[in-house]
């Protein structure tokens, strides 16, 4: 599972087209709550294991952008 940063859908979507993953390998929520700045990947975190699409043993992808070339990924195994 992929969570990025929300900042932006079209942004997210070119990754996701990028890397080739499928839509449920991806998890957006800006629709529901917009940019949130360094509090989205959390928040889309906590909202996609509660929501059932993150399991025990999944493997999940976290990263983040922000201004000039800040930037910073994690991958963990849930």
């Amino acid at each position: 599972m992929l969570i990025p940063h929300q900042a932006n859908l079209r942004i997210a979507q070119f990754v996701q087209h990028s890397l080739k993953l499928k839509d449920e390998q991806v998890y957006n929520n800006i629709q529901k709550f917009g940019n949130t700045t360094a509090a989205s990947v959390p928040i889309a975190l906590c909202e996609a294991w509660e929501n059932g699409k993150i399991k025990e043993g999944d493997l999940v992808c976290l990263t983040a952008f922000g201004s000039g070339f800040t930037w910073a990924s994690a991958l963990i195994r849930w």
